[in-house]
């Protein structure tokens, strides 16, 4: 189903309960102003735990509510003690719309009692926060739970547990709380394809703290809103210049180097992609049911864009709660993580106009809630397409009853050279048919001490050390050891709309070593726009359960982590495929020694090689709309 005309009047639609306001257009201090005359705030309010440990929350009330209310709960392990922007916009359009809002702490963070643990014990906090809303003299029994990024990842642990009161969920960019789920095993953002991503390194010196100031235990609600009016407890730690320590050697003191006590940070970075722990804290896998009714904000230039849509249909297939999988619905934007506000009337993403992207977002989420929430049954049409999506190059929403669509084919191309696919001023070529006689292979040498640099694509919160968007990749493309493989100018537009599976055949001298892919948008012009990329660690190629070392120059089949996007490539327009061994600083660096690159400084360069032979065809495989 394409019709994203009837798909954006059907948003249109959904507000036929909410106030008719749009609060994106309205300042903090507006916004602080609305809540001040609208909404009785209960300060610091301590939420019991079965283990005797209490969760600080600020509950926003409408002011001369009768009876009892539906609540809507955002869960963070950020300072709230002054609401930012985002925060402040959902709180007041909640009580607008008749919720209770309500914004708590996860433990060990600010006024919350205990300690710190990455997505705050959704299984036991989360679950013990619904058992104690339920039970309030102004809880109608019904929550919802809303956030992005780090308010969104817990909420899917949650979703497992199936709380009689989670009436239904809005996660908003939630990869970092997926664990493993279809054929990615990202253990919460923090690997691709076995490879540490460094976002989560920069993440944890700002958020473990480990030495962070606390107030006594037990401390009345009273005395602790009191402290809160003058002292928010948010630690000013020390600025660091990123894009130089980011390269520091050895891994493993990259944080405590700074005088930083060890923490999480230590413990995650120590881990295989499959250590058991991975399995024992907040994270959601896919051996796990499903239990909530879901609205699901993505987008193609996040993080997780993979995981967060191999989750949607597993949420949709899990059976565990027949209504929940039935109540599955997905919206995909073309925009970075969390910036779901920077919809609009002409919407650039890095350097690329996406031309009008305008869509419902607020809208959309609270005739979700007054239909779970408050039973109001035409507040959300079940003429809704389960997954909404914008197709880039097209610059329009369409829309789909599943991901990937299911008009979408397989079409394969594959790698063509005469051995000097290096560079874009090489022979590299990406054709429909496979290699009828074998080509030379392409071949280049990879230093880490002169990686190749990320420039754009899908990535967040890493301290400014990569913004993410449609960036031009032609600066990366003079390298030498960047292959590069395109294909003609199309005289007609093709879709590419679902997966993305490189399958490459390499060898290498060295025992180990990463392998990189990336998919690219030429224009006529020349502009070479980023898509998506992937990467896999070789030691990994047969599973995150073992590790393999490679034989010096033998050939070895290596199949990504698929790439996901909604792309038309226009007339006029070509494909482009990059490959090399290195994406950095988004990838921590593959030493190539075949030992420990955690504990390591040293490094030795890789001779490494990309095969395409009749044997060993390399190719990119699409997933294509007719």
């Amino acid at each position: 189903m394409r019709h994203a005309a009837i798909a954006i009047l059907a948003l249109l639609s959904f507000a036929v309960t909410a106030v008719d306001k749009d609060y994106s257009l309205y300042s903090e201090e507006a916004l602080q102003n609305i809540l001040a005359q609208k909404a009785d705030l209960h300060s610091k309010e301590m939420v019991p735990t079965r283990d005797g440990t209490s969760l600080a929350s600020d509950i926003y009330i409408p002011k001369g509510a009768k009876g009892v209310l539906p609540t809507i709960l955002w869960r963070t392990p950020y300072n709230y003690s002054k609401l930012n922007w985002l925060q402040l916009r959902y709180a007041a359009e909640a009580i607008d719309n008749g919720f209770i809002f309500i914004i708590q702490n996860e433990r060990g963070r600010y006024f919350s009692e205990g300690e710190f643990e990455i997505l705050g014990h959704p299984r036991t906090d989360g679950y013990d926060t619904l058992s104690w809303i339920e039970k309030q003299s102004w809880s109608n029994g019904k929550v919802g739970t809303l956030g992005c990024s780090s308010s969104a990842e817990w909420q899917l642990a949650l979703a497992a547990q199936n709380h009689p009161a989670h009436a239904a969920m809005v996660p908003m960019a939630s990869g970092a709380g997926i664990g493993r789920v279809g054929p990615f095993q990202e253990q919460g953002n923090w690997y691709t394809g076995g490879v540490p991503r460094t976002l989560f390194f920069v993440w944890l010196y700002h958020v473990d703290n480990p030495l962070r100031a606390t107030i006594p235990f037990g401390l009345d609600q009273e005395t602790r809103a009191r402290i809160a009016s003058y002292n928010d407890l948010a630690a000013q730690k020390p600025k660091v210049d990123w894009p130089t320590r980011i390269k520091h050697l050895p891994l493993i003191d990259l944080l405590t180097g700074l005088g930083e006590p060890e923490g999480t940070y230590e413990k995650f970075i120590a881990r295989k992609p499959n250590d058991p722990e991975w399995f024992e804290g907040g994270l959601y896998h896919d051996n796990e049911g499903w239990g909530v009714p879901a609205l699901w904000f993505n987008s193609w230039y996040d993080v997780s864009i993979g995981p967060n849509l191999a989750l949607f249909n597993h949420a949709r297939n899990a059976k565990t709660d027949k209504e929940a999988s039935a109540n599955q619905y997905a919206v995909i934007a073309p925009v970075p993580h969390c910036q779901y506000n920077k919809l609009g009337p002409d919407t650039v993403v890095g350097e690329r106009p996406m031309g009008d992207t305008s869509f419902e977002v607020d809208k959309s989420i609270f005739a979700w809630f007054d239909y779970w929430l408050k039973g109001n049954k035409s507040a959300w049409p079940k003429s809704t397409p389960p997954v909404q999506y914008f197709t880039m190059g097209e610059n329009k929403w369409n829309s789909s009853n599943e991901w990937p669509p299911r008009k979408t084919k397989s079409k394969r191309f594959y790698l063509h050279s005469d051995g000097n696919a290096n560079s874009l001023y090489g022979d590299g070529t990406l054709r429909a048919t496979a290699p009828e006689t074998d080509q030379a292979a392409d071949t280049f040498v990879y230093d880490p001490q002169n990686p190749v640099q990320t420039i754009g694509g899908a990535d967040c919160c890493n301290g400014g050390l990569v913004i993410p968007g449609a960036y031009d990749q032609r600066i990366i493309e003079a390298r030498n050891d960047v292959l590069v493989y395109t294909t003609e100018a199309f005289d007609k537009p093709l879709e590419i709309t679902g997966a993305i599976t490189p399958v490459i055949y390499v060898s290498s001298d060295a025992k180990d070593t990463d392998f990189a892919v990336k998919l690219v948008d030429v224009t006529p012009e020349g502009t070479a726009y980023i898509i998506g990329d992937t990467i896999l660690r070789a030691r990994y190629r047969e599973g995150f359960d073992k590790e393999v070392m490679m034989d010096k120059d033998q050939v070895y089949k290596l199949e990504l982590s698929p790439m996901t996007t909604s792309l038309t490539i226009e007339k006029g327009h070509k494909i482009r495929i990059e490959i090399t061994s290195s994406n950095f600083p988004k990838f921590a660096r593959n030493l190539n020694t075949g030992g420990d690159n955690v504990t390591e400084s040293e490094s030795v360069t890789a001779r490494n090689s990309v095969h395409h032979t009749i044997d060993a065809a390399s190719y990119i495989e699409f997933s294509i709309m007719p």
